[in-house]
């Protein structure tokens, strides 16, 4: 890897085009290194995971509306959707969209933390339906979203777009441009504007996931990638976008980030250097944001020490300073505690997660967030007493980089009336590669299965995986089949009573 440094330039003073961080980024995704066999296997995975939680929502409104709206473009030789025939096509940029919106619903799929949030999953939708539109096979497949999760955990890293509330977006379209770069192995200078043109555009505020969080958060990835597409588009097409967008007086980080004095890192692979970065990110076992992914597990295994959670005082869970002020107490947000809260806002509630991860032992990706659930009186009751406190060796194991170190979890004090306490800690969700339980294929596959069983009939989901685990060997004809095929019953609306525009 190397190391390049990114930071503030004059108009005045002239910054090759070289030495952009946006040509550079493409320069990685131009590299036709080839794809190693456990990079294939978990992108593999990932498709496999994706379809799980996409399936699993393929009913709920947010994705039954952009589902709507892709259909509203179709196109013969286009893409594929989400639980409908391959026969059904629309156009790669409106696929995108709704795949996008099926995958992100749930709050299911997988993740990276480091100093920013990420879905790198998120690529994936995308990448498949321009490659269906494209005709390309199942190895092009592989090489584009190999080199998306390069650059967005390569992104993640080292540039922090939370602590200025700007949305995670922002690097999503920019590993999604570059990925499709990447898979139709196109030129540098064409993936440079691609990415300069997608990050302009997808820079949003995160007010998206903040307050009575709305179904926007589903969307927001899949109207990235999408603008992504357009980007592309347009790139290939010989036109040419705003530059230098990272280092520009008027750019993003001068007077949307650090400003005209920071200076960020971002290590990228040097040219010939197999791009393994997905390896690094990993996927949830629980519906709900990563942060809590621990502390369900921790709840699981506290509550056979709290015979009676009526008699509990009050919880405190010592987390880093991330967990405490995105999803727990301190976010100073009164929608995390209350029962009326949005599907979307319970899911960044650490408060609710772990008072109904500890009362019922389980956690399902309907079940534990109904409105019936969240009003239950003594889950309330528990609910108001639980708070998060930071805790500075957490916040210190949340940014270490080092795999034995570093930690998504809390230590958790249990307190009963009668002032006796109960205390237990844990580090990392057992789903984690570090975890007591790491996530293997069989995993992803048994993942898929569970959440697809309402929806895909045995033959459907079987036809499925064997396709998905072997998306490396496909040609364009099979690609176009590599996405599962619900029964029409299970679709539900495509919201036609509130027809928009389209």
């Amino acid at each position: 890897m190397k190391i390049h440094p990114l930071r503030t330039h004059a108009s005045a003073k002239h910054l090759a085009r070289e030495d952009e961080m946006a040509w550079k980024l493409a320069s990685v995704a131009a590299d036709p290194v080839a794809v190693d066999g456990d990079t294939a296997d978990m992108i593999c995975n990932r498709i496999i995971d994706n379809a799980a939680v996409a399936i699993a929502a393929i009913a709920r409104a947010p994705v039954a509306c952009a589902r709507a709206q892709a259909l509203a473009h179709p196109r013969p030789g286009g893409a594929t959707l989400f639980g409908l025939p391959a026969t059904t096509q629309v156009d790669a940029e409106w696929a995108a969209w709704a795949n996008g919106t099926a995958v992100r619903e749930l709050d299911f799929h997988d993740t990276f933390l480091m100093a920013e949030y990420s879905h790198p999953g998120d690529n994936i939708p995308a990448l498949l339906a321009v490659a269906q539109q494209m005709g390309r096979p199942g190895a092009d497949l592989l090489r584009g979203i190999a080199a998306a999760y390069e650059i967005h955990i390569a992104l993640v890293k080292g540039i922090s777009l939370h602590a200025h509330k700007i949305d995670h977006i922002a690097h999503t379209g920019v590993a999604a441009a570059a990925g499709i770069g990447a898979m139709l192995e196109l030129p540098v200078p064409v993936i440079y504007q691609a990415i300069n043109q997608t990050l302009h555009v997808c820079t949003t505020t995160r007010q998206s996931r903040k307050g009575r969080i709305s179904s926007w958060k589903a969307a927001a990835p899949g109207h990235a990638t999408k603008l992504a597409i357009e980007a592309v588009d347009r790139a290939m097409r010989g036109q040419t976008s705003p530059v230098p967008i990272y280092e520009g007086e008027d750019g993003i980080i001068a007077w949307l980030l650090d400003g005209p004095d920071a200076t960020y890192t971002v290590a990228l692979p040097e040219p010939g250097e197999p791009k393994r970065a997905i390896l690094e990110s990993y996927t949830k076992a629980h519906s709900a944001e990563y942060q809590a992914q621990a502390l369900i597990d921790l709840a699981f295994r506290m509550r056979g020490s709290v015979p009676d959670t009526a008699k509990i005082r009050d919880i405190v869970i010592h987390t880093s300073d991330h967990t405490h002020k995105v999803i727990g107490s301190g976010a100073n947000d009164p929608h995390k505690y209350d029962p009326d809260a949005s599907r979307e806002t319970l899911d960044h509630s650490l408060p609710y997660i772990f008072a109904v991860a500890l009362e019922d032992g389980r956690w399902h990706h309907e079940d534990s967030y109904t409105p019936e659930r969240a009003h239950r009186a003594q889950t309330v009751a528990l609910w108001q007493k639980i708070r998060t406190q930071g805790d500075a060796e957490w916040e210190r194991r949340y940014h270490a980089t080092g795999r034995a170190e570093k930690a998504f979890g809390g230590h958790v004090v249990i307190t009963m009336e009668d002032g006796a306490a109960v205390a237990d800690e844990i580090a990392m969700a057992d789903a984690h590669p570090q975890g007591a339980k790491p996530f293997a294929r069989a995993d992803y596959i048994a993942k898929f299965e569970t959440l697809a069983a309402q929806s895909l009939s045995v033959v459907e989901r079987e036809r499925f995986v064997a396709l998905a685990v072997s998306t490396g060997t496909l040609d364009a004809a099979a690609v176009m089949r590599l996405l599962p095929v619900a029964d029409p019953a299970a679709l539900g609306s495509v919201l036609r009573e509130k027809d928009g525009i389209f």
